[in-house]
């Protein structure tokens, strides 16, 4: 659906990114002074949870841009959404103190499971050591294998084949180490 670039991207990077993207992607940047933007969004293909303080004009750019739908949210009492959770059309990752509470809140607000964990051996900056998407789920070298099945639960990543492609990816680590 969409791109959102920081304000700190230069006009030539800005036109790289787009040359490389399909056609139907739209790239934009966005003028922010919350300029991490990774560290104040967290999206799926429905809906953006972010930082409290976003400007409301970004905030309109996040809907329009990634087609969601937006709410100004905290995990844990973070204000920094995209550190402390990551989350897919499958399920989500929140920080460890996050509330009974505001796991159904948040659950309800994302129409997905939650669970309360950690990456990279007890680490509570979720946005750090985990990128997932519908299929697979990238976590640092430092996760436990405690920590993976629960990511591979929540997200539902252990319900499907893998594809050939994770499959050499698995054989080629599992040599490496």
């Amino acid at each position: 659906k969409g791109l959102l670039l920081p304000n700190t991207t230069t006009d030539k990077e800005l036109l790289h990114i787009k040359n490389s993207m399909p056609k139907k992607v739209k790239v934009v940047r966005v003028e922010e002074k919350l300029s991490a933007l990774g560290n104040c969004i967290v999206a799926n293909d429905h809906v953006a949870l972010v930082h409290p303080d976003l400007d409301r004009e970004t905030e309109e750019i996040v809907a329009d841009v990634l087609g969601v739908e937006v709410f100004r949210q905290t995990i844990a009492d973070n204000v920094l959404v995209g550190s402390y959770c990551t989350i897919t059309n499958r399920g989500g990752l929140v920080h460890p103190k996050t509330s009974v509470e505001d796991l159904t809140e948040l659950s309800s607000l994302l129409q997905v499971p939650l669970v309360a964990g950690t990456v990279n051996r007890g680490s509570s900056v979720i946005g750090a050591g985990l990128v997932a998407n519908d299929w697979v789920a990238f976590c640092g070298v430092d996760t436990t294998s405690t920590e993976v099945s629960v990511i591979e639960s929540i997200f539902k990543l252990n319900f499907a084949e893998p594809s050939s492609i994770v499959k050499e990816m698995r054989s080629s680590l599992i040599d490496d180490l």
